[in-house]
This record gives C-alpha cells, sequence and structure tokens, in this order.
C-alpha cells in the first residue's frame, strides 16, 4: 500500500535517488541524455532543498515526491520500478491541493507521459520557450492549471 506525507529531512537521500533515476527518463525525446547529472551536482539542488515536499511511501520506502513553492509546482518525480500505479497523479494532487488555484508548472516538450498526466488534471500549455538542460538545448512549456 502506498501513503503519502510531508517530507522529513531524513528522507533526503531517498528523494535524490528518486530524482537521478527518473531524470534520464524525463530527458528521453526531450534533451541531450548527455545533460543529465545527479541532482546533488546540479544548480538546482538549492530549490529541491526550500521548496516544500511531500513524499510517496511503500512501507517505510520513498517511492515518489512532489515539491510546491507557492503557485509553482517544481518537482514530480516516482521511482521507475513504480511506474503506472497512480503514485505521480496522487502527488500531483497533493501539490495541487497545497498550491490551490494558479498552479503552473514547466515540462519538457518531448516528455509526453507528464504532458498527458498534467493535461489530464486540467492543466494547458499557456507557452513554450528554449531552454538549457546543463548545456544542452531543450524546449520547455509552461503549463498552467485551468480547472
Amino acid at each position: 500500500m502506498i501513503t503519502y506525507r510531508d517530507y522529513q529531512d531524513a528522507d533526503w537521500q531517498a528523494i535524490c535517488q528518486i530524482h537521478d533515476r527518473a531524470r534520464p527518463d524525463e530527458l528521453v525525446g526531450s534533451c541531450d541524455p548527455r545533460g543529465f547529472i545527479p541532482i546533488e551536482q546540479d544548480k538546482e539542488v538549492e530549490d529541491l532543498k526550500r521548496h516544500k515536499k511531500f513524499v510517496a511511501c511503500e512501507g517505510d520506502k520513498v517511492v515518489g515526491f512532489v515539491g510546491v513553492d507557492e503557485d509553482y509546482l517544481a518537482w514530480l518525480y516516482v521511482d521507475p520500478d513504480h511506474y503506472g500505479k497512480g503514485i505521480g497523479r496522487e502527488l500531483l494532487r497533493i501539490g495541487i491541493r497545497e498550491i490551490g488555484e494558479g498552479a503552473w508548472t514547466i515540462v519538457l516538450d518531448g516528455n509526453k507521459k507528464a504532458i498527458a498526466l498534467y493535461e489530464s488534471e486540467g492543466f494547458q500549455e499557456i507557452s513554450r520557450f528554449e531552454g538549457d538542460n546543463n548545456g544542452y538545448p531543450c524546449t520547455c512549456l509552461k503549463l498552467k492549471r485551468v480547472k
């Protein structure tokens, strides 16, 4: 059974591992995979530390997380061993409840599964822009919840 709770400091290594296992899947079709670096080496790690986070657990093991910052749903990752179980959807809903109206996020253009998930929960593309993933170009979409 999957349970959901507030992040605790003891969860840090688990969420870093989840990010590092799932991030390469996010880059497929979106950005050169050489743009991957472990989260603890990424300049965005300070953002992750600062954001409010919630985790999904199977027993005592953290298997997914979501991070929010005001109205920005900034982080949503599920361990690849747990894809397809509805964990990402529930974490997304937790993030939406935390944010309230006006939730928005950024996704990579080629991340079709993430885009489909966000759209199924009321997000729509409001803009797209060229970005940079550790020196490799990518196209990003800004999605905003309109439900």
